[in-house]
């Protein structure tokens, strides 16, 4: 057996972190090159995160060192350029927890590695200044485009709470609201390959824009227990449905409240509404979301409960829409 063929037996011992496969199996990798004592290796490292990149480069140099005659690795990493993908968080109602889920979720991403961004969608009710503890900051502009403020979580985000003075009522008929839509989202967003944009309630203009101009990549839809908020909820999957956005799947939010004095648990929403209603459409059901006091207080702090501990309720949401994301997995999702 040559080096290369010792060379190339090393690499493809290295599993491939999506397909769990070899990497030169996977196509993660070519066949390696040898010249005067250096291994050089050229790795696809699409669709991983900065961690993972990293992880699979040390892994690749510890499975080529030691073959003979290697005295050095090179590493090369290349990846493809992939469009900026737009998430839309919605529901067919207002009160059951969009923008919380929103920030929290883009928090989680955050801290998983993605480059992401959020949009807060809801233009006549804008909230999440507030949440993202980014209250009186106002965006610059580049030419005709808007620049997001970067909040202090590290996260770009626009809102037109950021464009009009405190407590201003917006009162816009819908070409405008679509309009203002359009400058949230095509604004300098640079890097960011996940946009989370936290939509209004209902099904109207602004939706409208949303599906029409800028297409989604997928929509979480999100709803309380309650067979009132179901209904809405319905109606806002059958609306995606039609505009040929994929859903990714149904959250749970106020599920079941926790007494911070006994501990009881009581369900004053009701219990099981929302998996029930993704069972029946034939939805995946992605987690429940408690009603807990924690969480409101420390939204109102501009802390979301992502951003203190990796070990919270969105994490495994974050997770869960990773690897919808990933073209590999989604078809086991």
């Amino acid at each position: 057996m040559d080096i290369i063929d010792s060379l190339s037996l090393a690499l493809d011992s290295v599993i491939d972190p999506i397909s769990s496969r070899g990497l030169i199996a996977s196509k993660r990798a070519a066949a390696p090159r040898f010249a005067d004592g250096v291994a050089s290796v050229v790795l696809d490292v699409t669709g991983l995160s900065s961690g993972a990149r990293e992880k699979l480069e040390q892994a690749v140099k510890a499975a080529l060192g030691p073959v003979p005659g290697v005295e050095s690795v090179r590493v090369a990493m290349t990846a493809e350029k992939r469009g900026r993908r737009i998430i839309a968080v919605g529901s067919g109602k207002g009160g059951v927890g969009k923008s919380t889920l929103s920030v929290n979720l883009a928090v989680a991403l955050h801290r998983a590695g993605k480059k992401v961004g959020l949009v807060d969608a809801d233009i006549y009710g804008p909230s999440q200044a507030r949440l993202m503890a980014t209250e009186g900051m106002r965006p610059t502009a580049q030419g005709q485009k808007m620049d997001p403020i970067m909040s202090p979580l590290g996260i770009p985000m626009l809102s037109m709470a950021q464009l009009v003075k405190p407590g201003q009522a917006i009162a816009w008929r819908g070409p405008m609201a679509g309009n203002a839509l359009g400058q949230l989202i095509d604004a300098e967003w640079g890097d960011t390959d996940i946009l989370i944009i936290d939509l209004p309630p209902g099904t109207g203009d602004v939706q409208l824009t949303m599906v029409q101009k800028y297409k989604p990549a997928g929509a979480i839809i999100i709803s309380t227990p309650q067979d009132l908020a179901l209904m809405d909820a319905t109606r806002a999957v059958d609306f995606f449905r039609h505009a040929d956005v994929p859903i990714i799947g149904m959250v749970e939010n106020m599920a079941g409240y926790a007494c911070p004095h006994c501990g009881e648990i009581s369900d004053p929403f009701g219990q099981g509404g929302a998996q029930a209603a993704a069972l029946t459409m034939a939805l995946p059901f992605l987690g429940r979301v408690p009603l807990d006091i924690g969480i409101r207080m420390a939204s109102d702090a501009g802390l979301p409960p992502a951003a203190q501990d990796d070990d919270t309720i969105f994490a495994p949401l974050a997770a869960k829409l990773i690897e919808w994301l990933n073209p590999v997995k989604r078809a086991a999702f």
